[in-house]
């Protein structure tokens, strides 16, 4: 059977206990890094990540934008909402359908 997991800074993920989900509190690139491959390559089909560990470890995510398991999704962290989230579904939409269909009003 397929988990979730949240991954971040502690004041950024630990609400996320309560609801039943894995939380993994890094510090730094290195543990970060050894914490998504080994989510990644574990019994995880959706991994939350704060956005500013996503912008940190984004060549360590690029190796899982093909694979079908995990779904990486950035979430906001404690410093707030950089945007990374919906551009990266934006992204997925080009790629999608090979046009942007979100429109900025």
């Amino acid at each position: 059977m397929y988990k979730v997991a949240v991954l971040g800074d502690r004041d950024s993920i630990y609400g996320f206990a309560a609801l039943g989900l894995d939380t993994y509190s890094v510090i730094g690139h290195e543990e970060a890094s050894k914490t998504l491959k080994k989510l990644a390559e574990g019994q995880y089909a959706v991994i939350y990540i704060t956005e500013s560990l996503q912008a940190e470890l984004e060549s360590d995510i690029d190796r899982y934008v093909t694979d079908y398991l995990p779904a990486i999704i950035p979430i906001p962290g404690v410093s707030g909402n950089t945007g990374m989230g919906m551009r990266n579904v934006k992204k997925s939409v080009e790629r999608a359908v090979g046009s942007d269909i979100i429109f900025n009003n």
